[in-house]
């Protein structure tokens, strides 16, 4: 019986354009964090539902006015997280699939305001099983609108 040859790693950059099948939404520029276990995405005005809900409004855009899209989900967790500051916080963290170039896969996002940084998402390690990342490279997975990709995803 002849074996099947491995599978050749995905090749994503630093920095990714991802999409949410569930949520409709495409095009959120997320850096990829190796240090961080959970990926995390911008959100503002969380309120936890009944029934193991939460509802958010995940902003889409870091150039004012910035633009929001609602969102319900279930909660899957409640977690404690201590981000650069040093200050261990609170977060919901929800579940949802996410799309990289051709990679499609269940992750947790935690819930938090991102406002003062570039990126509204992190990739955490947890969503990068089986992924390769070239720390040299951005967008290999698709370019930004406006911009062009040198490389294709792999």
């Amino acid at each position: 019986m002849a074996k099947t040859p491995p599978k050749k790693p995905h090749l994503i950059g630093w920095r990714e354009m991802v999409a949410f099948p569930e949520w409709d939404i495409d095009g959120i520029e997320a850096k990829v964090d190796t240090g961080a276990r959970t990926s995390a995405i911008h959100v503002e005005d969380v309120v936890k539902l009944s029934g193991g809900r939460v509802r958010f409004h995940l902003v889409v855009s870091h150039h004012k006015p910035f633009k929001h899209i609602p969102i319900t989900a279930d909660l899957v967790r409640l977690s404690r997280v201590r981000p650069s500051s040093g200050i261990v916080q609170e977060r919901y963290v929800v579940a949802t699939t996410i799309r990289i170039g051709s990679v499609r896969r269940r992750i947790e996002l935690s819930l938090v305001g991102r406002d003062k940084m570039l990126c509204r998402m992190l990739l955490g390690r947890k969503a990068l099983h089986g992924v390769v990342i070239d720390p040299d490279s951005k967008y290999l997975c698709g370019a930004p609108k406006n911009r062009t990709s040198t490389r294709q995803c792999t």
